[in-house]
């Protein structure tokens, strides 16, 4: 019986935030955690994938070894497995699971429909694994595929086009009038959920002009060390506002955080840009009738997602073809991966019989009628094996592979011969 491809999957789809965060794997971990994979459970391939929104592994084996793997994880994150389990989506059969990583990697079961992020992802986690020589012929040929099938659903539909998600949309907002403002300083106030993700939108696009401030400073601290930012204590903002030309809160309080007087007070010397994420909102109303200031709030970036999702949406049905297209041709090479043994067999048993009758007239020959013979020789045995491996190939695709298997071993005696 062969090896199937097969995953699992902790998400945002059950799994709750606190949780995902307690269980993602840094690039060192998941490289770690492959190695103990390759040890612990002699698995030749292997994929971990590990974001903010997901942890999930990929693999090929006998058995489902979910369970076995999930335990392991949560050794490694030092978590009781007992709380990782109710969380877990598995796919044990080899189409759902190929089908699985083929959705994840266009951005079809990501939070953001179409996430621009996870491609990129994707590619860090094949390249670990590749690293740690967890990647064989099977994940190499399964991943080049993911990455066709990414661009054919970049330059083919309009699946990606658009902000879709809060932060890309606030992003998108800031971009749209930074012809106005050369080199800005940015100033984002806020690391909740939404926050962390402007931040790392920011990081992700180049910029490297801006400033974080959240009330509790190790949090601040710590995605300032990850991502190598500029840190401002909360209680120095009201102060330092002025010295800013773009501020993105999503700072959640019950008052504004930044008033109308606040704003009043600044020096003005160009337009100010105030993006705000926050319910309530944290940047008071009004202060877009001050002289100078532009404020965006949740609604007005809001609508630019809505619209992006819409034209999403609407591309599914052509990123489903596609993803079909392309498991079907995967398939096909997945299937011959099956027969492959055999025609090497093949192909060395009928090579052994040539070399052997040749061997019999080699002394009697001249150097010239040598290569000849071995020419004609090796045209005759490239003719005679052409047909099966034809048969074979089109018995895979019958599904009735196993039955020529056989009938060629007992044939030719391929069990003998070596692949």
């Amino acid at each position: 019986m062969a090896e199937q491809f097969k995953a699992f999957s902790i998400s945002h789809k059950l799994a709750p935030l606190d949780l995902r965060e307690r269980i993602a794997l840094s690039e060192e971990e998941s490289k770690s955690l492959l190695l103990k994979i390759r040890d612990v459970f002699h698995l030749q391939e292997a994929l971990v994938l590990s974001t903010c929104n997901r942890t999930e592994i990929y693999y090929t084996s006998l058995e489902d070894q979910s369970e076995a793997l999930v335990k392991l994880l949560s050794a490694e994150k030092g978590i009781s497995s007992e709380q990782i389990m109710p969380f877990v989506e598995s796919y044990t059969a080899e189409q759902e699971a190929v089908n699985y990583l083929f959705e994840v990697a266009v951005g079809l079961h990501s939070q953001v429909v179409g996430d621009l992020q996870i491609p990129n992802q994707i590619k860090n986690a094949y390249q670990w694994c590749a690293d740690m020589e967890m990647a064989g012929p099977f994940l190499h040929r399964l991943m080049h595929t993911v990455f066709f099938v990414n661009k054919r659903v970049f330059q083919e539909t309009a699946f990606r086009d658009g902000a879709a998600s809060t932060s890309y949309a606030a992003v998108d907002t800031i971009e749209s009038f930074l012809p106005l403002l050369p080199d800005p300083k940015i100033l984002v106030l806020g690391l909740g959920e939404i926050g962390q993700d402007v931040v790392r939108t920011l990081c992700d696009k180049g910029y490297t002009n801006f400033v974080i401030s959240n009330r509790t400073l190790t949090k601040s601290q710590n995605i300032a060390d990850e991502l190598g930012l500029a840190v401002m204590p909360f209680e120095e903002v009201r102060e330092k506002l002025s010295d800013f030309d773009i501020v993105i809160s999503s700072v959640r309080a019950d008052e504004p955080v930044i008033d109308i007087e606040l704003v009043r007070s600044l020096t003005q010397k160009s337009v100010k840009y105030f993006i705000d994420l926050s319910v309530p909102r944290s940047i008071a109303r009004g202060i877009e009738h001050l002289p100078g200031m532009v404020v965006y709030d949740l609604d007005d970036i809001q609508k630019k997602t809505n619209e992006a999702l819409e034209k999403r949406m609407a591309s599914v049905a052509d990123v489903k073809r596609i993803i079909v297209e392309a498991e079907a041709d995967f398939a096909d090479w997945s299937d011959q991966m099956v027969v492959s043994p055999t025609i090497q067999k093949l192909k060395g048993a009928l090579e052994t019989i040539r070399k052997q009758e040749m061997a019999k007239y080699m002394k009697s020959l001249s150097e010239e009628e040598a290569v000849k013979m071995d020419k004609i020789t090796a045209s005759m045995m490239q003719k005679v094996i052409k047909l099966p491996i034809l048969q074979l190939k089109a018995a895979c695709k019958r599904g009735e592979a196993e039955t020529l298997i056989d009938v060629l071993n007992d044939l030719f005696n391929l069990e003998k011969v070596e692949a």
